[in-house]
């Protein structure tokens, strides 16, 4: 199967992109390389240096290759800029998807793979983690964007029989992630951890979310080309971990003596999330294989090699 991977430099893409390879399937990546790394792309991948908001290079780029599915990971994914720049947003999350959709339709793609987001779809999570049927409530122009193009494929799908599987990813950290970036706690502080700098915490740090390892979602995805067509599926851990316990864990096995710095939280910051993947295990015969100690330390040590 030959699949086009957007964002397929990037943090998640780059591990979807390697492991279609190692399961026998052709790659090509479309990336802009604005967060995305050169040195992430697999050799064996083909790559074209493109923008998903360039509808003219994507049209011409999908009828070159006709992918028979395409893994759509392209995103701007700061929720805070998304909040001081809502048109910034929507012009890459919400029209650069149509493009892709629209260049999906006219080359027969037959199944699109979706990255959207369970950590901002859902809003402030209670006691119980919600499943796919519980109420969207996106509280950032990221989040609503997310959103309206879940919407956007489920009208490609109905009125051009486009399949999909769009997953709502609780939040996935891992090799390759971003440690000067915005997004990524776990990245964040296991750079500054290994150089013994001190981590900055906004907040009280009891905020709790759901930690995903990287390679637990590429795994989803791999089974998700053959499985689950036109379904919303939670990738996620069903547990909540607080802050202040990543710090702990993070703290011992880096050996760091350096305390975490904490100032005020930050205006519009959800307290709780995290997700029922039930739905994923009974579907794609799914479940996280890698537990929030384990991911961290496979975490620090890609850095500590990276460095």
């Amino acid at each position: 199967m030959k699949v086009l991977v957007t964002g397929g430099a990037g943090f998640i893409g780059s591990n979807i992109s390697d492991a279609l390879i190692e399961n026998g399937h052709k790659a090509v990546v479309i990336d802009n390389l604005s967060s995305g790394k050169k040195e992430n792309l697999n050799k064996k991948a083909k790559f074209y240096k493109a923008d998903i908001i360039d509808e003219a290079k994507i049209k011409a780029i999908f009828k070159k290759e006709k992918p028979d599915a395409v893994i759509h990971c392209a995103a701007q994914i700061d929720v805070r800029k998304s909040v001081a720049e809502p048109k910034y947003d929507a012009n890459i999350n919400i029209l650069g998807s149509i493009n892709i959709l629209s260049a999906c339709v006219e080359n027969k793609v037959k199944k699109i793979l979706f990255a959207s987001s369970g950590g901002t779809i859902y809003g402030e999570c209670g006691s119980k983690a919600p499943d796919e049927k519980a109420f969207a409530n996106p509280l950032s122009p990221y989040g609503i964007a997310k959103h309206s193009v879940e919407n956007y494929i489920k009208f490609y799908s109905e009125i051009y029989g486009l399949k999909y599987t769009i997953f709502r990813y609780a939040n996935v950290y891992g090799l390759r992630q971003d440690p000067k970036g915005e997004a990524g706690v776990i990245a964040i502080f296991a750079l500054k951890m290994l150089n013994n700098e001190a981590v900055t915490v906004f907040g009280d740090g009891k905020q709790m979310r759901d930690y995903v390892y990287v390679s637990d979602v590429v795994n989803a995805n791999m089974a998700a080309l053959k499985k689950a067509d036109n379904q919303i599926l939670n990738i996620g851990t069903n547990k909540a971990v607080a802050l202040n316990d990543i710090v702990k864990i993070m703290s011992r096995l880096s050996k760091t003596d350096k305390k975490a710095v904490y100032k005020p939280k930050r205006a519009g910051e959800l307290f709780k999330s995290f997700l029922n993947a039930k739905k994923a295990g009974k579907l794609l015969n799914w479940r996280p294989k890698v537990s929030v100690e384990e991911g961290i330390k496979k975490t620090l040590d890609y850095f500590k090699e990276s460095q």
